[in-house]
């Protein structure tokens, strides 16, 4: 395309066009760069989400990065943990001078220096620069992220780009390749990133709504700079985004650690962040979500990605130091764009005049005014120039302007001829396949009644009278013409869920698993976790201090059976129906009434056991009915131990607390796990994942593998007057610290302990098993949280003693009172009790993750390991062990 007067050419997005933004003397700066890093191994087999969460040596210690190469495992880790200072990582040793990357005039985007003679400076100090201590790393953090992702594959991406939204961090969008000659545009990536904010009403109602940032349409305001610019846009925008006298460090800027250090190949890389309001007036800056776009680098030298933000952005904001007739012409050529422009300058000294005249020329061409033009110079007041551009962006935002989501920013960047991730043909396919099965869903209800059939009235029922029946085993002289009437019942429910047979929905959701293809297998999943939660009805969201003063209401409720929130469809449902399949099959085969040749369900439980190998959180506890399929588990845990073969030793972590005090994001934030968290209505179910220990470590640390349970919400703190539910809460509390080398119990700060836990650690006392106990108190609300004295932690484990004394009556435990602390066998004045701050550094959607949080934690990982390799905790299992305490417990 040609400007009629300006005579400018600009790319359309072809690779020749591309080939312009980098130079054939730039294109071997990309190779340099990830074989300083030591990830040039991975431009074929790309890293993974399974390589990076592996337990090493290294978990266990708080080390500093000696040589390049650590640095994107240290970046890694830091973020897995959710560790604000990820991005300030620096070595430990100094490189030698002629190893760092030489320093190009063309990236001094926000680094360049101004020397005025006016000023009063002796000459020696003008020097002085050079004296200065060099950076102990010789990498912009920009440069590694953009390293990291081109080495990672699809899932990686998005676990990093995940974390990097929860720091409180910008998100690469545009991800610059000069290598390739491809600019890929990261909408999978940012799939999973999903926020919570206060959405106002026009009649002044509001309420928390949560969704993608992928589908929410936004005002968009994109900050670039053309030439150089003495201001910087990062700084600029950080200050925009932090409410109050709170700055944030959302964009990197040449200011922090490391920030002077020159881009070697992340010019050209687009960042995306957001405003979103919390409800407060004092901290809301905007009343509605925004997004800010920033480029990397000077437009001229990345026309394609300035393109993309003037037909995304509902304004653009400009900062040059100076216009002249080749900036001019770049501007000029914009005359058809829509959108809104905005002028940030810091002249030149003598430019001014220059600048006046070119901007009165462009007036017209990009349809400004004066009030479209601002100026900051040093003497500019920060805070007041900070107001203005918060009220453009209100101004703007307020009126009819363009509103976007990522994928309508995606559908823009396809035109352009930007490579977008998610258009690769096993994502597209997955894609597909999910549609086939969401589009029938018009109704949750009315899909679980008609297509999973079997986990209905009959598989309640059969839950039901299986667990009679396995009380009456434990009972003194049990009845047999009982025991003979539940057997035929259950057989009776068996052979009616056997005559059933798999919906549509179901057997397209298995052939989706069954994919040859790991890859394809993953997207898939990725994509149903997405797809099932937008058919769920959107659903209120209460503020947090409203879900906190309603724990208690909840751990008083009546009836356990009947959740407080509707269970939303998820993943688990599917493989849920597929279990009881499998069961109703192996109980009428136990039964006699059919042959073992004519079972056509065998291989469900491999396909379970690949997802959970892959990283899925599978059920072990059913949500539905909260009692433990043993022949589905039984089946998945023998397809593990063959799949797994010689490394099939295994150390069990359990999390359990009331609903709510954080235990799922403290598994996820110390292992990199994804069990559910921050939903109104959290899994009912007990859940297990994977983690895999480094065959280096493995010896040393005494086990192949750990697996994690997540009690999800089974334990809510009822008392025992509430009779069955109670009694079901104790037995499962029973059941996975009984299964456990490791318990972590995690509590609200109100110190009190779950009577159902209390219940399950008498009882484990007459078993001789007991799990390594560490309790953690985490701070739920915004206050600092010290450390326990010794003689507080010994009153942390003291419960009150008529909750002591009902239970040792209640479990006819001889012996009298006893507090928590001997039947866990903990000596408070060791580091069994950890009381970890609060989550959130602020209020959130716009807090960051704490760093006091994120160090807490490591701390607790730190010592949970620790505790595996001295052989503190319970004896460690191999998988046909625990298979046999599965069905004992």
């Amino acid at each position: 395309m040609e400007g009629d007067d300006c005579g400018f050419h600009y790319g359309d997005g072809t690779n020749e066009a591309q080939d312009n933004d980098f130079p054939t003397v730039e294109r071997s700066r990309l190779q340099e760069m990830l074989s300083l890093l030591g990830l040039e191994a991975y431009q074929g087999q790309r890293l993974s989400l399974q390589d990076s969460l592996q337990i090493s040596f290294d978990s266990m210690k708080n080390w500093a990065p000696q040589v390049p190469k650590d640095l994107p495992w240290h970046f890694l880790r830091k973020l897995q943990a959710l560790n604000a200072e990820a991005r300030n990582t620096t070595m430990v040793l100094d490189m030698p001078a002629d190893a760092r990357p030489a320093e190009k005039e063309s990236q001094m985007e926000e680094e360049v220096i101004y020397w005025d003679p006016a000023e009063d400076i002796a000459a020696d100090d003008i020097y002085s620069f050079s004296e200065l201590p060099t950076p102990d790393t010789p990498v912009n953090p920009l440069d590694l992220l953009c390293a990291l992702l081109l080495s990672s594959d699809s899932f990686l991406q998005q676990e990093i780009i995940l974390k990097m939204s929860l720091c409180q961090f910008a998100l690469p969008l545009v991800l610059p390749d000069s290598e390739n000659h491809y600019h890929t545009f990261l909408l999978w990536a940012l799939r999973g990133v999903v926020r919570t904010w206060w959405s106002q009403t026009p009649r002044g109602l509001g309420s928390f709504r949560e969704d993608s940032v992928v589908l929410s349409r936004v005002p968009t305001f994109a900050f670039v700079r053309m030439d150089v610019s003495s201001n910087s846009k990062s700084q600029l925008l950080n200050a925009i985004l932090s409410p109050g006298h709170r700055q944030g460090d959302c964009f990197w800027h040449r200011d922090l650690s490391l920030g002077t250090n020159p881009r070697e190949i992340a010019d050209g890389l687009v960042e995306i962040s957001w405003f979103f309001p919390s409800g407060r007036e004092d901290l809301d800056v905007f009343p509605e979500p925004v997004a800010f776009l920033n480029l990397r680098g000077d437009i001229g030298s990345h026309w394609l990605q300035f393109k993309l933000l003037t037909e995304i952005s509902s304004a653009v904001f400009i900062l040059t130091d100076n216009i002249s007739k080749k900036e001019y012409k770049l501007l000029c050529s914009m005359k058809e764009s829509t959108t809104k422009y905005y002028f940030i300058l810091s002249p030149y000294r003598g430019k001014r005049n220059t600048n006046l005249r070119f901007l009165n020329r462009l007036t017209p061409v990009l349809k400004i005014d004066h009030s479209h033009v601002l100026v900051k110079v040093s003497s500019t007041d920060s805070e007041g120039f900070v107001k203005r551009l918060r009220a453009i962006v209100g101004s703007v935002a307020r009126g009819p302007c363009r509103r976007v989501s990522v994928e309508d920013m995606a559908h823009a960047a396809r035109k352009l001829g930007l490579r977008v991730d998610e258009d690769c043909e096993e994502c597209q396919k997955a894609k597909d396949r999910m549609e086939r099965i969401t589009r029938k869903i018009k109704d949750v209800d009315a899909y679980r009644r008609d297509e999973l059939r079997l986990q209905g009235d009959l598989g309640k029922k059969a839950a039901q009278v299986e667990r009679e029946y396995c009380q009456l085993q434990w009972a003194p002289e049990p009845p047999e013409k009982h025991r003979g009437e539940l057997r035929r019942r259950l057989l009776e429910l068996r052979t009616q869920q056997s005559g059933q047979e798999p919906s549509a929905g179901l057997q397209d959701f298995i052939v989706g698993i069954s994919s040859p293809s790991a890859g394809e297998r993953q997207y898939f999943l990725r994509w149903m976790e997405w797809g099932l939660a937008r058919v769920g009805q959107p659903r209120l969201r209460q503020p947090p201090e409203t879900l906190l003063a309603l724990r208690p209401k909840l751990g008083g409720a009546s009836d356990f059976s009947e959740p407080l929130w509707p269970e939303p469809l998820g993943v688990e449902h599917f493989l849920r129906e597929m279990g009881q399949f499998f069961e109703a099959e192996g109980c009428l085969v136990e039964a006699g009434r059919l042959p073992a040749g004519q079972r056509r369900f065998t291989h469900f439980p491999g396909l379970a056991a690949e997802l959970l190998l892959a990283g899925l959180p599978l059920e072990l506890v059913d949500g539905g009915t909260l009692s433990i399929p043993v022949r589905w588990v039984t089946g998945l845990l023998k397809e593990l131990h063959t799949r797994l073969d010689r490394r099939s030793r295994l150390v069990v972590l359990s999390a359990l607390g009331v609903p709510g005090t954080g235990k799922s994001t403290l598994l996820n934030t110390m292992f990199g796990l994804r069990f559910a968290t921050g939903r109104s209505c959290s899994p009912r179910g007990a859940f297990i994942q994977l983690i895999t220990v480094a065959e280096g470590f493995s010896q040393d640390l005494g086990c192949d593998h750990i697996l994690a349970i997540d009690s999800g919400a089974l334990i809510s703190g009822a008392l025992a007057s509430t009779g069955d539910r109670f009694e079901l809460e104790a037995s499962l509390a029973t059941l996975l610290m009984g299964l456990s080398n490791v318990t972590v119990v995690s509590l609200a700060e109100t110190k009190d302990i779950p009577p159902a836990i209390l219940h399950a650690f008498l009882r484990l006392e007459k078993t001789g098993h007991m799990p390594n106990c560490q309790f953690v108190y985490q701070n739920l609300h915004d206050v600092p949280a010290p450390s326990p004295k010794p003689r507080e932690r010994r009153q942390l484990l003291d419960p009150p003693s008529d909750l002591s004394r009902a239970a040792a009556q209640m479990e006819k435990q001889s012996g009298g009172f006893r507090t928590l602390a001997s039947l866990a066998f903990c000596d408070p004045e060791r580091q069994h009790v950890w009381h970890v701050p609060g989550l959130w550094h602020g209020a959130p959607p716009m807090a960051a993750v704490s760093l006091g949080y994120s160090e807490a934690i490591f701390e607790l990982k730190r010592c949970l390991l620790e505790n595996i390799r001295n052989g503190l905790s319970n004896q460690n299992k191999n998988i046909q062990q625990l298979i046999e305490l599965v069905r004992r417990l």
